[in-house]
């Protein structure tokens, strides 16, 4: 909590002239009363955060900034007992779960474009579900942003702050159990070294069952890393980071449903045999140094360093089975076909970052210009084994009642699918100016230029290209409390080499671009900020599965490149310290995700599969409406504090047109602190009312995700 406390007096600097609080001071020897001076001192900082750096790369006012950023602090996500990131998506207005390792972003989906400390790289790529107990806090930048970061998609990135080494003494330690045999704990201790040295280590373990069959979860974590303070002006961290994260019958697919959404057979349905499983190894090393050549010229060099390694064997659904013999294979006969998959992927990448910041003024416009570059190389290694249906040995599956156990692995007649890693290299260039006119005046302006080689290690076959992406972004303040912005940004993401189809045709990079206009105001002497924006994205070149491909062969469809998609929203966004003892957070989302222009492929298609490409279809998991809030309240008399939550994402469609019904699901929670000294305990229960609903749908075979019923959580926290 010291740290946290620290970090909160820093941030209430930049709002000392509106507060109506009443400080007075002594000198040296404490004789002299001097005059009262009017601040703004805000007790303490839960959910509310000034300043942003992912929307410019610099520290900014969130207010200052003509782009939609959102920064989830580390108060918030203890207070939700986030143990995921997806414990998180309530909180982002525009966010939604797609499945339990993706994400849908403004109607988009979005798996891939994850950054740590500003740095892309992500540990837990792949099928595995990104951890929050190294993170201090979460920032969320809406809409296009290849500008700054590069490639990707058009609607926007997550960037997750890690701990690092403090000179503020301190040992964290927790103890969390539950239901589903929930058991974790951990210890993180900070401190000083010397007056120039500083250090961090945390080890972190945590076990579960899932409500799902044949599945659990072991998320093993070990963190730390050493701050040199050289001088004033220059220093430099290095951190680790050990990740073993070992899922049971993972890869986890869906529930069966009908057409109209209702689950066929009960939630705890899973494909999966309990020998399945998924298993992850990961080594993270990043170094960072921060340099001031002056108080106008600075720099922040960081580089890290990843390799993992994902081992998945798993039993995957694939069609119906005539069972009672009439000719058609439906769900009437009960039982579906299973293909086994052995797979191996390793990853090894490396990323440099450096960024050079220079303030100055021409005559009375303030600048502050960047300059930077960043490399980032992916070599990966994949290997997939395969066995298909009876023929090689893998038993069919009843889904109502499940005849587990009738199957072994070890005596599946494998095929090797001849699989093979690539080999990914991404370096750029990329300007940008902030510039403040005056008190009412702000311009954000940037350009970026990226090159992309993939080479495929099966055969050879490379391709490179280059791009070019701008944004722009214009800020009016009427007063010192209001800002309406507006912004154009572009966004690409050049098309990986397994969708690739033949040396002789190359996919096009996918395309993005949108306008966003928005209004920010500080409310309430500036304990509640508000962000309202409205936004138009298109995508063009989109990049799908034929639906009119069955996979025959090697089970996997080929692809096709058709029309464009639009997304059209708002977004209301509300950060708030009420008073000392009142804080919220909340949001509502409107999204519009649509195909705009289907191509000639979709004039051709069955009747059967126009209506996913035909023009104005709605896109898949895409919510048209969200909701959520979250709010916490303290009596101080006992020492509480008592949070309530609320998550309302409205239908959806599937990958094959199947509904998903919309869902409103309540969280609570208790904290009981300042115990037995700075020991705190802490109760969450989350889907309160056990309500049974699917967060998103996958296709028929696969089903859709069930949501997780009521859990209980407890935890048990102290501070030394």
């Amino acid at each position: 909590m010291s740290k946290l406390k620290n970090n909160l007096r820093i941030l209430s600097i930049f709002t000392i002239i509106f507060s109506h609080d009443l400080l007075t001071a002594q000198d040296n020897d404490g004789s002299d009363e001097l005059e009262p001076v009017i601040v703004l001192g805000r007790a303490q900082q839960y959910y509310r955060v000034d300043n942003s750096t992912i929307g410019s790369k610099t520290a900014t006012e969130q207010i200052n900034l003509p782009v939609s950023t959102q920064v989830i602090s580390e108060q918030l996500m203890k207070d939700m007992a986030a143990r995921n990131i997806t414990d998180l998506y309530r909180s982002i207005p525009g966010v939604s779960e797609f499945s339990y390792s993706g994400v849908t972003f403004r109607g988009f989906r979005e798996d891939g474009n994850v950054f740590y400390d500003g740095v892309r790289g992500d540990p837990y790529s792949g099928f595995s579900v990104p951890q929050l107990f190294n993170v201090e806090r979460v920032e969320v930048l809406k809409g296009p942003m290849s500008a700054l970061y590069g490639a990707g998609e058009p609607a926007g990135l997550i960037n997750y702050v890690t701990k690092k080494a403090s000179f503020d003494n301190s040992i964290n330690t927790g103890l969390s159990v539950g239901n589903y045999n929930l058991l974790g704990g951990y210890v993180d201790s900070r401190g000083a070294i010397t007056d120039k040295v500083a250090h961090r280590i945390a080890i972190f373990n945590e076990t579960q069952d899932s409500f799902r069959k044949n599945a659990d979860s072991e998320n093993l974590e070990i963190a730390g890393g050493l701050l040199f303070q050289l001088s004033e002006s220059t220093a430099i961290d290095f951190n680790f980071d050990i990740v073993e994260q070992d899922l049971g019958g993972n890869r986890l697919r869906g529930v069966p449903v009908d057409d109209r959404g209702n689950f066929l057979v009960s939630r705890t349905y899973n494909s999966n045999e309990s020998s399945d499983f998924q298993n992850l190894d990961a080594l993270i090393l990043q170094s960072s140094l921060q340099h001031s050549f002056s108080d106008q010229l600075r720099n922040r060099t960081t580089v890290r360093y990843l390799e993992n390694e994902r081992e998945q064997e798993y039993h995957e659904s694939r069609s119906w089975v005539d069972v009672n013999g009439d000719g058609v294979a439906n769900i009437l006969d009960k039982t579906i076909k299973r293909e086994f998959r052995d797979q191996f992927r390793a990853n090894d990448e490396i990323s440099v970052t450096t960024d050079l910041i220079y303030d100055f003024e021409i005559g009375s416009v303030q600048n502050t210009f960047l300059i930077g570059a960043d490399y980032h190389e992916i070599d990966t290694e994949y290997d997939y084994l395969r066995a298909r249906y009876e023929a090689d040995g893998v038993a069919n599956l009843n889904i109502f009642e499940p005849n587990y156990g009738e199957t072994n692995s070890k005596r599946y007649r494998l095929s090797n699918r001849n699989a093979a890693g690539v080999k990914i290299e991404r370096y750029s260039l990329y300007l940008q100016d902030q510039l403040k006119f005056n008190e009412h005046w702000y311009l954000l302006g940037g350009v970026r230029w990226d090159n992309f080689e993939d080479a495929r290690k099966s055969d050879g076959y490379d391709f490179s290209d280059d791009n070019v992406t701008p944004r722009v972004g214009l800020v009016y303040k009427p007063y010192d409390n209001t800002a309406l912005y507006v912004n154009y940004s572009e966004s690409f993401k050049p098309l990986s080499t397994s969708v690739q189809d033949d040396v002789d045709y190359n996919y096009d990079p996918e395309y993005g671009n949108q306008i966003e206009i928005g209004v920010k105001q500080n409310l309430f002497n500036e304990r509640v900020f508000a962000t309202l924006a409205l936004y138009q994205i298109e995508k063009d070149n989109v990049i799908h599965g034929n639906p009119e491909d069955t996979g025959y062969g090697d089970g996997i469809p080929d692809y096709v490149q058709y029309g464009a998609i639009e997304s059209k929203g708002i977004e209301l966004l509300l950060e708030g310290d009420l008073t000392k003892n009142w804080a919220l957070t909340g949001g509502y989302a409107y999204n519009d995700c649509t195909v705009s222009e289907s191509g000639d492929f979709w004039s051709n298609m069955s009747v059967r599969n126009k209506a996913r490409g035909v023009e104005g279809a709605r896109f898949v998991n895409a919510p048209e409406h969200q909701l959520g809030l979250w709010t916490r309240y303290n009596i101080e008399v006992i020492n509480s504090a008592f949070a309530f939550g609320v998550n309302h994402v409205s239908e959806q469609i599937s990958f094959e047109g199947q509904r998903v019904k919309p869902f409103t699901v309540y969280d609570a929670s208790w904290t009981l602190y300042n115990f037995w000294g700075s020991a705190e305990f802490q109760l969450n229960v989350k889907n309160l009312f056990d309500k049974e609903y699917a967060i998103s749908g996958f296709n028929k075979r696969g089903g859709h995700f069930p949501g997780e019923p009521r859990t209980v959580v407890g935890q048990l926290r102290y501070t030394f």
